[in-house]
């Protein structure tokens, strides 16, 4: 035993614990008194020694076999993402000792095609920070600004939750997500931070986070109900940043032609500066203020 995070241990309990004996194929008799699988069941199924999978469970084995590993995977019923997860746990690496990480910066050319997009757009962080996002963005959301953490808002803004009609499956993606996004970085000093916060701040994500949920964050038609335009169907597209640590840019985009398109026209026309409105290099003109925003 050590005194590092157990987390191979920590993980395969869980996802056992998500398994019942019925997707396992294991008739049930009585009062069963542990929630899923039991150790004994999950050895047997994956043909290795009882005695050998309590170890792992306790973490006094860290670095099984790839064939033991993929045997677990298969009996936990744990996808492509999770697999992987499971055998990067399992990766006999020498652990570094952690240090607070660097502040991320935005490569300047990312920057720059986010203020200009026309559509919402902002650049995430390995932690889920909002690190820029354009006009549109925040109009979208205003917890979509630079500074802003994309979990506490989904978990501990009453007004962020509202934006979502189906609020439970996107929380759930999302941790998913950020599980993914950190690795084996769960002691790094940022995640326990952000991890106690969120957990001590809502029920709901500290009953995810133990799931053990791991899931790439993918692009794909998200619905929001927006307090001003009304219901949007959005598509939203996540591209990694290249030469960056974790950093992605995310678009969101309408089907042309749709209801979506002319609202999200709307909420980018309420974005944009009038005629009368003064600018750094250019008074403002006198004469009658002008009625219709500039167009970009």
């Amino acid at each position: 035993m050590t005194g590092e995070p157990n987390l191979l241990g920590d993980y395969v309990r869980a996802r056992r614990e998500l398994v019942t004996p019925d997707q396992a194929g294991i008739p049930v008799f009585g009062v069963r008194r542990v929630p899923g699988l039991r150790r004994e069941e999950v050895a047997m199924l994956a043909g290795i020694s009882a005695d050998y999978y309590l170890r792992l469970e306790q973490g006094r084995d860290r670095n099984p076999s790839v064939q033991v590993l993929e045997s677990l995977a298969r009996v936990l019923r744990l996808d492509d993402d999770a697999t992987a997860y499971l055998l990067n746990l399992g990766a006999a690496t020498p652990r570094r000792r952690r240090r607070r990480p660097r502040k991320e910066t935005v490569p300047a050319g990312i920057a720059q095609l986010v203020a200009t997009l026309p559509l919402p757009a902002l650049v995430e962080g390995r932690y889920f920070d909002v690190l820029a996002a354009n006009a549109l963005a925040t109009a979208l959301s205003p917890r979509l600004t630079p500074g802003a953490n994309r979990l506490r808002g989904i978990f501990l803004d009453p007004a962020e939750q509202d934006l979502y009609p189906d609020w439970e499956n996107a929380a759930l993606g999302m941790v998913a997500g950020f599980r993914e996004s950190v690795g084996t970085g769960t002691d790094d000093p940022r995640v326990i931070e952000l991890v106690g916060e969120l957990s001590l701040g809502s029920p709901r994500f500290s009953r995810l986070w133990a799931r053990h949920d791991v899931a790439l964050c993918e692009g794909g038609p998200k619905r929001i109900d927006h307090p001003q335009v009304g219901a949007l169907r959005l598509n939203r597209e996540r591209l990694g940043i290249d030469g960056t640590t974790g950093q992605t840019l995310v678009i969101y985009h309408p089907d042309p032609g749709t209801d979506s398109a002319d609202k999200l026209a709307l909420l980018a026309a309420a974005t944009q500066p009038t005629a009368t409105q003064p600018t750094a290099t250019q008074p403002a003109a006198p004469g009658p203020a002008a009625t219709h925003p500039e167009s970009r």
